[in-house]
Formats: structure tokens, sequence, C-alpha cells
């Protein structure tokens, strides 16, 4: 069978220098773009993340610094990683959590403005969690019947990811074939950022979800405590959250037409699809 689809979707999967959105690095990606006519378009590199890979890191995904010193840093492949992704909706294991939020710190970190407008994103992952909790490996043998020769590997784990969404999508009637239902049932939450800082309540506002503000909205505690803001722009969080907070902030210098509540968070929605 096909994916239904308007537009391109890309299945990505990393291997990096551990799990920290913020500070770690990629040391391999592998993109396979699948296209609305069934083509299929892959691409593979190993990454010289420019900082040292952990032992831990190496013995999970067998990269060693050895073995990427003289490959090309992510700043030098982010312009053909961009062109790849450009306008296509995207998918992996754990991608809402993990690979999305980092791949796009890398970006941003090469000077490439990342966002997810206009762009879906579908979690392998969250779908097997739903129906059946499972690892990646079990979830192949689950779905598919097969063994997952090469767990681990970016290129096996992006293949393989691909493959499970289709049997998940043969299995279950109720999971429909079309991007927006398998984004909107692979998503834990309404998230106003990748890593979950910044949350989105009923009300469809931006609230902080840590700290001493946690719970309340970021445009009351911005007019309250205005170095708050500045405070997180110098400190250790992801770019994405920094870049929600500095357009939030240009939001309220700039005041537009009322909107109404469920008007603000369907736009807020439509802006993160990261239900």
């Amino acid at each position: 069978m096909n994916l239904k689809l308007e537009k391109p979707i890309v299945f990505f999967d990393l291997e990096t220098t551990g799990v920290n959105i913020a500070t770690d690095r990629i040391v391999e990606i592998s993109i396979l773009k699948v296209f609305p006519n069934g083509n299929k378009e892959s691409k593979t590199w190993l990454v010289n993340p420019e900082v040292e890979i952990p032992k831990e890191a190496a013995e999970i995904h067998g990269i060693t610094n050895e073995k990427v010193v003289t490959e090309p840093t992510f700043k030098e492949l982010a312009p053909e990683v961009n062109k790849m992704i450009e306008g296509c909706d995207l998918a992996g294991f754990n991608s809402n959590r993990f690979d999305i939020p980092l791949l796009a710190e890398e970006l941003m970190r090469a000077g490439i403005d990342f966002d997810m407008n206009d762009r879906k994103a579908v979690d392998v992952q969250t779908i097997f969690h739903k129906k059946e909790q499972r690892t990646l490996s079990a979830g192949y043998q689950f779905y598919c019947g097969k063994e997952l020769e090469g767990a681990h590997g970016a290129e096996a784990d992006t293949n393989a990811t691909y493959e499970i969404l289709l049997a998940q999508i043969e299995k279950y009637d109720d999971l429909e074939n079309d991007v927006k239902s398998l984004s909107e049932f692979s998503t834990h939450g309404k998230r106003g950022d990748f890593a979950g800082f910044i949350l989105i309540n009923d009300d469809g506002q931006e609230i902080f979800s840590f700290g001493k503000y946690k719970g309340r909205t970021v445009e009351e505690v911005l007019k309250e405590n205005p170095g708050y803001n500045n405070w997180i722009q110098n400190a250790d969080f992801p770019l994405y959250t920094k870049k929600v907070l500095r357009e939030i902030k240009e939001r309220m210098a700039s005041p537009k037409e009322t909107m109404s509540d469920e008007e603000k968070l369907q736009a807020l929605q439509q802006k993160f699809n990261l239900r």
C-alpha cells in the first residue's frame, strides 16, 4: 500500500552524542523522502559533531570519534538537509519529542530558521505506544514480521519506521491514511514549543510548564517580569523555545485585532502542529 499524501513526507532518524536537545549533537542522519506518487528518495550522512562522542553513546549506535573525524560538520550539511526536507511533512520514531526538536536546534545553529509552519508531524512511536506499548525492534517484528537488522543505525531505523507506519495503517481500521489524521493521533498534547517548556492551555494561551511561573500565561509573566525572557534567552534552553518566546514578545508589542479564544487555539495549533 501507499500513504495518501498531499505533499512529500520525510521519515528521518538521528544518532547523536546524547539526549539533551539543547546541547547534544548529531553524528548520523538518515532521510527517507516519500512522494505522493509513491516514489522515494533517501540519503544518509555521518556527521562530525565537533564535540567528543561519549563512550556510552558510541556503545549504543557504534559511531566513534575516529569514525566521524573526517566527515562533514552539520553546518556544512545543513543547506542540503534543509533543501531535502523543505516543504515536507515530517515523521519518525519518537520524533516529536526528540528528533524534530534536535534537528531544529542543529539547523538553527547553522543559521537556518527552521519552523513547523505548514508542516504536519507524524510520530510512529506514539501510534505504536498507544496501540501496543513496545520498542522499535519489537514493533518491527510485531507489525512487519521481520527481525530488525542493524538496529540503532540511522538508515535501518528510518526504513523500519516507514514500514511500521504502513503496517499500522493496514492493521488498525480506525487509523486514517492521511498525514493530518496521523499527526493528530501521534501527538501527546498541546505544546507551544518542541521541548514542552511552553504549553497551550484550554483557552489557547501559551503557559510556562516549569519553574516559579509554572501554569501562568507567558504574556502575563512577560508583562510582570520582562527580565524573565532575557534570562531564558541567555540560559541553556533550546533555540526553538527561545524563538517562540521572542515571537510572543513581538506579538505583544504589536497587538493585532482581538481574536476569540477558539481562534487563538486554532492559530496556535496550525502554527506548531504539536497538539
